[in-house]
């Protein structure tokens, strides 16, 4: 697991025009808005979400303690013009975080700043420290993973949703994250994606170790066992985590796999099936409590239309995180496994 990365955050959004390209900073505002204090813009036509405009010293003055590079571009470089603005957050105080695939420790002058500043860089989507081979021994704890059938299908934000609901009822529960973004709007976690084969499984076990009996633990999933490129991350973490529930996340009217259209989605019954078969390996008893769908492109209508008709074809719980909330879901969860509603301590 990470090191913590300290809040709150000045997010640094660059010169950055596309609301795409700063998913990470609109994810973390969105789940941790009483984490951010205010945004880095190098221009005033880059995005803003409505955070106030301020440099590092007077994030410092006004209580951030790292700055979290917010934008992901194709490619995932460090820009060079980001170089002297994240030396002057070093210089300022302040930890900076990025989700890069290249890493601010790899750049001297970055590297420099934060020796002689005394100041941590944190390459979260790097995984750090050596990761144990899986055990499959069974863990005390319930725990829920989300899978999809696809990327970028919601698995991040229905977990938050479910930990938020939770969190809300006073339950004993914990968000795992294992992305980059999770990380950073949690504050610890493993990048699962960056952790060799071998042991991903075994990272995803110390990811959720033991605990209460009925403590849960919200895992948030990768990829899908669908996809020609990330199947095996999403693999190994139905194995590792020991699932006592899934969630199968879906964008409804979604054709093909993210980027590869001649390769069509799943049957949701057939994505079902298939993560159950993979998840009894290490978890004999998992179930599937219900399907969240991302229906941010629809209009009130449509939404209550797609869920209630897929509810009826597929007899489970349907429900949109974002939208209508994770309450019904927590509200099965405590039925099918009594003492659930265990109170935080």
């Amino acid at each position: 697991m990470s090191e913590q990365i300290s809040g709150g955050y000045l997010l640094f959004l660059g010169h950055c025009r596309s609301k795409l390209d700063t998913k990470t900073a609109s994810g973390i505002l969105q789940w941790r808005p009483d984490r951010c204090i205010g945004q880095f813009r190098l221009s005033e036509d880059a995005v803003d979400l409505g955070l106030p405009d301020i440099d590092p010293v007077e994030a410092v003055t006004s209580g951030a303690r790292t700055m979290v590079v917010g934008v992901a571009p194709v490619g995932g470089a460090i820009q060079p013009e980001w170089v002297q603005p994240i030396i002057a957050a070093l210089d300022a105080g302040m930890d900076v975080a990025a989700g890069m695939h290249s890493k601010l420790s790899d750049n001297p002058d970055i590297a420099a700043a934060a020796l002689t500043n005394g100041r941590q860089l944190f390459d979260v989507r790097h995984a750090s420290g050596k990761q144990p081979i899986a055990t499959g021994e069974k863990r005390l704890g319930r725990r829920l993973l989300t899978v999809g059938t696809d990327c970028a299908s919601g698995k991040k934000y229905t977990a938050l949703a479910v930990h938020a609901e939770m969190a809300r009822r006073g339950l004993e529960a914990s968000f795992r994250a294992t992305g980059q973004t999770g990380i950073l709007i949690s504050g610890e976690g493993v990048a699962i994606d960056a952790v060799v084969s071998d042991f991903a499984a075994g990272a995803a076990e110390s990811l959720s170790p033991n605990n209460h009996p009925d403590h849960w633990d919200i895992i948030e999933g990768q990829g899908s066992l669908f996809h020609l490129a990330y199947a095996g991350v999403s693999l190994s973490l139905l194995h590792g985590s020991q699932p006592d529930a899934i969630i199968v996340c879906h964008e409804p009217g979604r054709q093909h796999i993210d980027d590869y259209p001649s390769y069509l989605l799943p049957d949701i019954m057939a994505c079902i099936d298939a993560n159950l078969t993979a998840a009894r390996l290490t978890n004999p008893d998992v179930r599937c409590v219900g399907i969240a769908l991302d229906t941010s492109r629809l209009n009130d209508t449509e939404r209550n239309a797609v869920i209630r008709k897929m509810s009826a074809e597929t007899g489970l719980l349907v429900f949109d995180p974002v939208a209508t909330g994770a309450s019904e879901l927590v509200d099965l969860l405590v039925r099918i496994w009594p003492g659930s509603d265990y109170p935080n301590r």
